[in-house]
Formats: C-alpha cells, sequence, structure tokens
C-alpha cells in the first residue's frame, strides 16, 4: 500500500509518496529513469546530492592566461564570450544530468548546418550557434555501448542520434558518472553506462523521508500543553465542565504579556518530547551518512555543518572535501576543453586580429592570423584557483621568503657578470618583483635602453696619478654580444 489522502472521497497522492514511502523498495532496488527524475525534482536531498558538489566545483572561476599574446586583450575577450554562451550553465547542466541518470551529452548546434556533418571551427565567429544538453531519454538507442571485448569501440560512445538525427562526433562530448560495467545494465541512463547517483542510496533515500514525517509529528506535538487542574467535587457535573473548560481556555489564549492564576495543586507543562531527541537525531545524521557514503560524496557537504576550523584552514575534513572537488573537476575536463575551443575560435576572430594589429603593429603588423591564433591557442592556460587557500598572513612570509631570495641572488651574481647579462639580472629581479603583488601595489618598471646606456660616474683620481681605463657602457657590450650572435646565424 502506498500513502494516500482522501480528500471528500476522493483519493490523491503525489509521486513522491508514492515512489519513496512505499514498502516494496527494499536494499539493493535499482533506479530507474522515471524514479531519478521524481527524486531530484521532489526529494529534500535530491537536487543537493546532484547539484551542490558541481556547484562548489565552479564557485571560483578560471584563472585564464595567455603569455603569448596580448594577454590583459586576449583574456578579456575569451572571457566576455564564455558569458555570452553562458559557457558555466551549460556545463553544469550537462554534469548535472550525468549525476542524476549515469549519462548525458553536450551537442553543438550552427544555425544552416546539419548536425551530421563535423565541425568547421573556424567558420564558428560568423555563425548563430547553440548549445543543446541530452539526457539519456533523448539518446536512448544510440549510446547503449558495444559489449563485445574484441571490438575496437567497446564500451566507448563515438556519437549519438536524437530522435532520428545523427550528430557528427566532433560536435558531441558524452560524459558519465562513474564507468561502464562489463554487462551490467543501467536502467535510469538506458545501456551499459555509467550509474545514477540516487543508485546505490534509493533505500537510505527512501528512510530520510520517514525523518520528514516524524519532523512534522514533532513540530505538531511540541505546541502541546498539559494542564493538571484540581477536580472540586468528586461528581462532574455541567457546572464543573464548564469551569474547568474555562480554565483551559486561558490556559490556551494566555501569550506574552499574560498572567494567569492556577491553584497550589494544579500544574501546566509542555509534552515531555526529550526522549526523542538523542534516539532520532542519531538516526537522522545516521540516514543522511549513509546517503552520503551511497553516493561517494562527503557527509560535511549533505550535513550542511560548518568546519570545525574553517574550509581554509586545512582540516582534514576541507582536505577531503577539497579533493573530491577537484576530483570532479577533472571529471568535467572533457566539458570545459570543448567549450575552451569554440570559445576561443569565436572570440580570437579575424576581425579582433585586426584590432590586435591596429594596437600593436610592431609585433603583429606582418604576422598571419592563423599563425597569431595558433600560438595563442597553444600558450592558453585555465587553471582552477585552488580551494585550500592560505590566509594573507602567511601568504605574505612567503613573498618576503621569495624577495629575500631574489636579493640574495642578485647579490651574488652582479658582481661577477659582464654588462650584458647585468641587464637580464636585473630584469629577472624586478619580473620576480612585480609578481609579489601583497607586497607591492605598483609594479617596478625600468627604461632598459636608458640602463644600457648607463655608464657610472667615475670618481675623481688624485693629481699626478694617471686615471684608470673608463669601463665600457652596457650599450658596447650589448652590441658586441648582438654582432657575435649575428656572425654566428650568419
Amino acid at each position: 500500500m502506498t500513502s494516500t489522502l482522501q480528500i471528500n472521497g476522493a483519493t490523491t497522492g503525489n509521486a513522491l509518496q508514492t515512489l519513496l514511502v512505499a514498502p516494496d523498495i527494499q536494499p539493493g532496488d535499482e533506479v530507474s529513469y522515471q524514479l531519478c527524475k521524481e527524486i531530484y525534482a521532489w526529494h529534500p536531498m535530491g537536487a543537493k546530492l546532484a547539484d551542490f558538489p558541481i556547484a562548489m566545483a565552479q564557485f571560483k572561476p578560471r584563472k585564464i592566461a595567455v603569455p603569448d599574446g596580448p594577454e590583459d586583450v586576449l583574456v578579456e575577450a575569451f572571457e566576455r564570450e564564455w558569458k555570452a554562451c553562458d559557457a558555466s550553465r551549460v556545463i553544469f547542466n550537462v554534469a548535472r544530468l550525468a549525476r542524476v541518470y549515469g549519462v548525458s551529452t553536450l551537442a553543438l548546434l550552427v544555425e544552416g548546418v546539419q548536425a551530421g556533418s563535423p565541425v568547421n571551427f573556424e567558420e564558428l565567429a560568423g555563425k548563430k550557434i547553440a548549445f543543446n544538453v541530452f539526457d539519456p531519454l533523448n539518446t536512448a538507442g544510440s549510446l547503449v555501448l558495444n559489449q563485445d571485448p574484441n571490438a575496437f569501440d567497446f564500451q566507448k560512445s563515438d556519437g549519438v542520434t536524437v530522435q532520428g538525427v545523427e550528430y557528427h562526433p566532433s560536435r558531441t562530448v558524452t560524459i558519465m558518472n562513474e564507468d561502464p560495467i562489463y554487462i551490467g545494465y543501467t536502467q535510469s541512463a538506458f545501456g551499459y553506462v555509467g550509474r545514477s547517483v540516487y543508485q546505490r542510496a534509493l533505500y537510505p533515500l527512501k528512510s530520510f523521508i520517514n525523518t520528514q514525517i516524524t519532523n512534522d509529528m514533532i513540530a505538531l506535538k511540541a505546541g502541546v500543553l498539559i494542564a493538571t487542574l484540581d477536580q472540586q467535587s468528586s461528581a462532574v457535573d455541567k457546572l464543573m465542565a464548564n469551569i474547568a473548560g474555562q480554565k483551559r481556555d486561558m490556559v490556551k489564549g494566555a501569550s506574552v504579556g499574560n498572567v494567569i492564576s492556577i491553584a497550589v495543586g494544579e500544574d501546566i507543562q509542555s509534552l515531555n518530547l526529550q526522549n526523542l531527541d538523542g534516539a532520532f537525531g542519531m538516526a537522522r545524521k545516521n540516514i543522511i551518512e549513509d546517503i552520503a557514503t551511497a553516493a561517494g560524496t562527503p557527509s560535511k557537504l549533505l550535513l550542511s555543518e560548518t568546519f570545525a576550523e574553517g574550509f581554509g584552514e586545512g582540516t582534514e575534513d576541507a582536505k577531503h572535501v577539497a579533493q573530491y572537488i577537484q576530483g570532479l573537476r577533472e571529471w568535467m575536463q572533457d566539458l570545459y576543453d570543448f567549450m575552451d575551443t569554440i570559445v576561443q575560435y569565436r572570440a580570437w576572430n579575424p576581425e579582433f586580429y585586426e584590432t590586435i594589429q591596429a594596437r600593436f603593429p610592431e609585433e603583429y603588423g606582418k604576422k598571419d592570423y592563423k599563425q597569431a591564433f595558433y600560438a595563442w591557442r597553444n600558450g592558453f592556460k585555465a587553471e582552477w584557483p585552488p580551494l585550500l587557500e592560505e590566509p594573507d598572513s602567511e601568504k605574505i612570509k612567503v613573498d618576503e621568503a621569495k624577495m629575500e631570495a631574489t636579493i640574495s641572488m642578485v647579490e651574488v651574481l652582479l658582481p661577477q657578470m659582464d654588462p650584458e647579462n647585468k641587464v637580464r639580472v636585473i630584469q629577472w629581479a624586478c619580473d620576480n618583483f612585480n609578481s609579489l603583488k601583497l607586497l607591492f601595489d605598483s609594479p617596478l618598471e625600468l627604461d632598459w635602453q636608458a640602463l644600457e646606456n648607463y655608464e657610472p660616474p667615475q670618481p675623481e683620481e688624485p693629481p699626478g696619478e694617471p686615471a684608470p681605463p673608463k669601463p665600457k657602457a652596457l650599450t658596447d657590450a650589448v652590441r658586441a654580444a648582438r654582432k657575435r650572435t649575428t656572425r654566428r646565424e650568419g
């Protein structure tokens, strides 16, 4: 029997009651596609179990770097196009569906281009594009995966078909929650693919509903008052019943600021629910921990408890969560690589390159677009910020140690260097100083041309003694080195 509600003779219920309060759900039962959808949509833990870890992984954006070009301009263009494509939200939806059902697919659609044709990335800048996210029901039949151990595509996805439309593999990315198991069919994903995050946690998810029912019962009973009233006579007549009723009404209507009086032998107290606290609280916590264990998720994320020392202090709990989140980021890397390529071609397009040539004519005025573009792509870096961040006080100590090491290195090298390499050492020191942003707000900028041409002043010699030969200027050494290099190259 399932839990239902009678209203004026009509029987009503809801999907969550039908699926989770039903007594026929036993440990080890497998979740179906519909059951996964109902858990995600209605269960108090459904969305948190699927979404919250991904949201934590994407909480801070990646740090983009393009060192082989005008970095600030390139990064700004990339991030602007990334937001225009809503790429982070698209990746979130793909990962979410993979955790809910076990598998999901991201597809790139280009206006006027057939889905079965390969992607021409060079033409994406001038096209209207869209990103579709497919769940297992959309791709049913195309992601069953080959179970022949000798096949080239054994347990591998080579593209999807949606309602008879075949998508070229170059425009789709399929991810799975956990790897497929040989001849291990997943009902929620309609294939021999990954598994839903709810699969092992189905029974404790059902048990959690019972804790919600218990919470509701406790909330209803917590406001009950028990009034112990003296009986005026052994016979309870209508008059005495009315007097007792008036006393109960007085107790019921009393609120802050009111005063009521009771007889010496009478007493008023709330319903004693103290015995529920220990057993029920422990049972509820254990159920949540069972859900987290079954889903492979740190229980801290579901219990909503604060870390003992804070997330940034590097406690064992925080380290465990950080390792888990880092694993999720690596799991989503294929999606980020796919979106990075699309955004790069759309952001750094030929029209954008014309503005680069106008702003930096000396470096890019005569350079071919493709040559510059592939140099930018090869140097592109996107790194996740660390989850376990040190406090600023510790970061300053690290920067101070780097500064002292840099100064020591300069003091040792400069007296031993020829004029040409002295400039290089000073440049190296400036680059290191400028990276210590917690110590220096403003960058150190030197005129390298003036430094090359600089001749240190000579001390005046006493009369009668021949003056020592003046040291050559740094520019002479630089010019001589350039001539030697030119001869060697010739």
